[in-house]
């Protein structure tokens, strides 16, 4: 586990939101332009705005522009990275902070 808690904290707050977790779950599907995901909202394109940013800061999804319209994707690499780390911090493995310290809470009493 790379230890970095602090940036997967920053990662599953984001996706604390569930319009964040749809619009993630329609990218994983190919890339969409911001009018092609607003169809599946009931909001307005500045929410969809913040929401993008949210994820795109994170590091979750990719943008780019092409002419007035502006494109998105999920970063793959990064969602599987993620993954990747949450199956560390379940997984009781001979790496995992907690054999790191060995206690014995009988004998703390």
């Amino acid at each position: 586990m790379n230890g970095d808690y602090e940036e997967n904290a920053k990662i599953f707050k984001a996706l604390g939101d569930p319009n964040r977790l749809k619009i993630l779950d329609i990218l994983s599907c190919g890339e969409k332009c911001a009018c092609e995901l607003l169809e599946s909202f009931k909001f307005t394109q500045p929410t969809l705005s913040h929401h993008i940013k949210v994820l795109t800061e994170c590091g979750l999804v990719l943008s780019r522009k092409e002419g007035i319209w502006n494109y998105y994707k999920l970063h793959i690499t990064n969602a599987n990275r993620l993954i990747l780390n949450l199956m560390q911090i379940i997984t009781d493995t001979e790496e995992c902070i907690c054999k790191e310290k060995e206690t014995n809470c009988k004998n703390n009493k």
